[in-house]
């Protein structure tokens, strides 16, 4: 039987990552909870993990104890800034608080600045459908990043802008439920503007700050590669769903399948790539979906599917991710903000785990500039619009008592943080089923 180890780069980031409001609980003042309160939602997020009440201590703890070295969170806007005139420094003392328990730990800090939710009065002034929202943003960054920053120069200025503004503009699922796509992007470009504003207010906070953004990138193959229609409607679905602040951000011009937007203050306003991988979307023409242009998206038959059939696991994509990311911007760094499955019962988080970081390897193993690899997630969360019916947490989550329940995956993770690798003994002990794929005879 061979054996081995994938070993990662010196200094490299292990980490997990959460969001606000899907772990912190009791958040009543932004527009996902007006959401789950409308009955848009599976679930509502109640308690959450209880992080507001002090739980991420207990959580930081075991991500420590277990070898992780860095973690990724993100500050809930709608309590540090509860109205347009008023600033809760007992809510900024927490998250100060945090910061300096994960230096207390010896853990990098990535903060996120956005992650889906604003305040309510944002809301009601029409958020990110109007520039307006831009300078309101900026100034929140300028508090944050002050109040922050003796604890991290490390940034996402927002998170998945591209499924922000699709899910809640175009698709309807994401509050405000609208299904408009001029309104999408819209949406998406002033998002890129409140990008670029927080980009320089936090350069001139911070010079030594790495400032970035987290990319849901989605690669996408056609269903029947000789059809045009299905090789059309891939395209169109690739460059609308990944390419808009990319194309920003590389020429000041962004792209959009519905014209072009001119944001020249975006352009090179990032100083690493925030990638967040899951999966390959299979694409195809599909006469019934005239409101979605015509196409349809979903994984190849026998895949290797997650527990709602929400994912499927498709290792490869993450190394074309990577690819395309060096091939559009040569030596930017590149940080995995997420990846992961929702698994229950964990029977196969181990190998999703296992085989995405054997990709991730082969990245490093080009020198590709891979620096850090943060899972989703440390704990289970509150996942959006679908609630507590995904599981995607390293640690599972009892949510009536609160209490942690210890995966398999948390074992094998820890051995990976700690050897910073991948060895054929780990993969051996939790995931048999897949060693013949990274340590072929």
């Amino acid at each position: 039987m061979p054996q081995g180890t994938y070993h990662f780069p010196k200094g490299f980031l292990w980490g997990t990552a959460t969001a606000s409001h899907q772990v912190e609980g009791g958040n009543t003042n932004n527009n996902w909870h007006a959401w789950e309160e409308a009955g848009h939602t599976v679930h509502k997020s109640g308690l959450a993990a209880d992080w507001w009440n002090g739980r991420w201590r207990e959580d930081f703890d075991r991500a420590a104890e277990t070898g992780q070295n860095a973690h990724r969170l993100s500050i809930e806007w709608s309590r540090v800034q509860p109205t347009p005139d008023k600033w809760d420094e007992e809510a900024i003392e927490k998250y100060r608080l945090m910061l300096r328990g994960l230096r207390e730990r010896n853990m990098t800090a990535l903060v996120t600045l956005h992650h889906f939710t604003e305040p309510l009065w944002v809301t009601e002034r029409g958020a990110w459908e109007t520039e307006a929202i831009v300078p309101l943003f900026e100034k929140y960054v300028r508090k944050m990043v002050d109040a922050l920053k003796e604890y991290t120069n490390l940034w996402v200025t927002i998170n998945e802008p591209n499924v922000y503004a699709l899910s809640g503009y175009a698709v309807g699922a994401f509050p405000p439920g609208k299904k408009d796509l001029k309104s999408a992007m819209q949406v998406l470009a002033n998002m890129l503007r409140g990008h670029a504003a927080a980009y320089r207010a936090i350069h001139e906070l911070q010079p030594e700050s790495r400032v970035g953004y987290a990319l849901h990138f989605r690669p996408m193959v056609p269903r029947t590669g000789w059809n045009p229609l299905d090789r059309l409607m891939r395209n169109i679905r690739y460059e609308g769903v990944n390419m808009g602040f990319p194309t920003g951000i590389s020429t000041g011009v962004m792209k959009t399948p519905l014209g072009n937007f001119n944001i020249p203050e975006a352009k090179g306003t990032q100083d690493y790539l925030g990638l967040n991988y899951y999966s390959v979307d299979t694409v195809w023409f599909d006469l019934a979906k005239a409101g979605e242009m015509f196409s349809n998206s979903g994984y190849p038959k026998n895949a290797d599917m997650s527990d709602t059939n929400f994912l499927a696991n498709i290792p490869e994509g993450i190394y074309d991710s990577v690819k395309w990311i060096v091939r559009t911007y040569p030596n930017l760094p590149i940080i995995i903000t997420e990846n992961g499955v929702e698994d229950y019962d964990d029977h196969m988080r181990p190998r999703y785990l296992a085989q995405h970081l054997h990709q991730v390897w082969r990245t490093v193993n080009f020198n590709w500039p891979v620096k850090g690899y943060f899972h989703w997630s440390l704990v289970d969360n509150f996942e959006w619009e679908r609630g507590w019916t995904q599981r995607f947490g390293l640690w599972g989550l009892d949510v009536d008592t609160q209490k942690r329940i210890r995966r398999p995956s948390v074992d094998f993770y820890a051995e990976i943080c700690k050897e910073n690798g991948i060895s054929s003994e780990m993969v051996q002990k939790y995931c048999p089923e897949v060693f013949e794929k990274l340590f072929p005879s």
